[in-house]
């Protein structure tokens, strides 16, 4: 399963001032909370009272579009220097695109990705030492499951040849025709954090033996994270049913997006070593062992993949819902109600990174055999929000 088995020691010192970063502890939802039939936030224990709150309504201005013209955008990663590395999803490359002119450059394609169905070359992240080791970060599904490999990237070397040959830094993660997961994202830790899918395979997301249906937290070389919940195990949450979207506020907590199945789909504040409940629930519960998401949806209005927080907000994308979801947050609770903005105007909304202050760029989706493609898509776009 982790194929690479290197000293870790300036990860162990890292992570042992902030062994749960990114995430909260001692919150979660009401028990007994009933649910409602329109997009709602949930109850949570109430935040500390010295957090600032969002106003309950936001603002979204698409200031222009950055790039068109890309087929199945997926990952999404800003460069340092500038610019952003696109994944394909079913070509299985990585291309840069230059954000001044919409350039785009190909870098190349990553062996060995098996793209069907909902998988292939999927999320991306940059090394958190990515300045001095040029190292790319992805998750893609192969023939025999899905995992995290990393590449240098060597912007000096020809167009279609900058990508050096992938490294294996963990394997073995199930995969399907469905819910393949596929968020990485590094944590304010340094460490890496990975969204897995339960494949369809509804048991695995309680196993906590299996990769399935769960939030993995590795060191960059592939081991299990030091202080995670489960000793020598990579799992950091679980219960999950197809994690989409991670992402970090501004007091280092994580949040992450999942699709639900048929009634809720789910805005999530991870606890380390906490049950997310698939699949005996589906969005908030009465049973107390499981927790509670922050906010929910009806899946015909979400179906949510990448989220990113600005502006005091989480922002979520939909696909089947084609609208960007802000869901504003006093600690880890919604603070008012989910807004939804740019509803049908895109079609499919993938991924949402943040662009820096008040600034986003989102992908849409339509050409993953799910959406309409239109002249131009799929695309990225710059937002202003508030």
């Amino acid at each position: 399963m982790i194929v690479q088995r290197r000293a870790v020691s300036a990860v162990l010192a890292a992570s042992a001032l902030l062994v749960t970063a990114g995430c909260s502890s001692g919150i979660g939802g009401a028990p007994g909370a009933s649910a409602s039939a329109s997009p709602s936030r949930t109850a949570a224990q109430a935040p500390p009272s010295a957090e600032e709150t969002p106003p309950a309504k936001g603002t979204v201005k698409v200031v222009r579009t950055v790039a068109e013209g890309l087929n199945t955008p997926w990952g999404l990663a800003p460069l340092p220097e500038g610019g952003l590395l696109v994944a394909s999803r079913d070509e299985g490359t990585i291309t840069r695109v230059d954000t001044e002119t919409g350039g785009k450059t190909e870098l190349g394609e990553v062996p060995g990705v098996s793209a069907a169905g909902e998988g292939g070359l999927l999320g991306l992240a940059l090394s958190p030492d990515y300045a001095a080791d040029h190292m790319v970060y992805a998750y893609f599904t192969s023939a025999s499951d899905n995992r995290v490999v990393r590449m240098l990237y060597d912007p000096a070397r020809p167009a279609g040849d900058r990508l050096g040959a992938p490294d294996t830094v963990f394997k073995g993660i199930p995969k399907g025709m469905i819910h393949n997961g596929g968020r990485i994202a590094f944590g304010p830790d340094r460490l890496l954090y990975v969204g897995t899918g339960e494949s369809g395979d509804r048991g695995l997301a309680q196993d906590k033996k299996s990769l399935g249906g769960k939030i993995l937290r590795l060191t960059p070389e592939g081991e299990p994270a030091p202080g995670n919940p489960f000793p020598d195990s990579p799992v950091y949450s679980y219960g999950h049913r197809n994690v989409q979207g991670l992402a970090w506020d501004s007091k280092q907590r994580l949040f992450a997006a999942e699709f639900g199945q048929d009634t809720w789909d789910e805005l999530n504040a991870i606890v380390p070593g906490a049950d997310y409940g698939w699949p005996t629930a589906e969005g908030k519960s009465e049973d107390t062992k499981f927790r509670n998401p922050t906010a929910q949806w009806h899946t015909d209005d979400a179906s949510p993949s990448g989220i990113a927080y600005a502006e005091g907000s989480v922002w979520m994308a939909g696909l089947k819902g084609q609208r960007l979801w802000r869901v504003p947050l006093k600690g880890t609770a919604a603070s008012a109600d989910p807004q939804a903005f740019l509803q049908g105007e895109y079609g499919r909304l993938r991924t949402v990174v943040s662009a820096g202050g008040d600034k986003l760029w989102v992908t849409t989706s339509n050409t993953d055999g799910r959406g309409d493609p239109e002249k131009g898509d799929d695309r990225i776009l710059e937002l202003r929000v508030s």
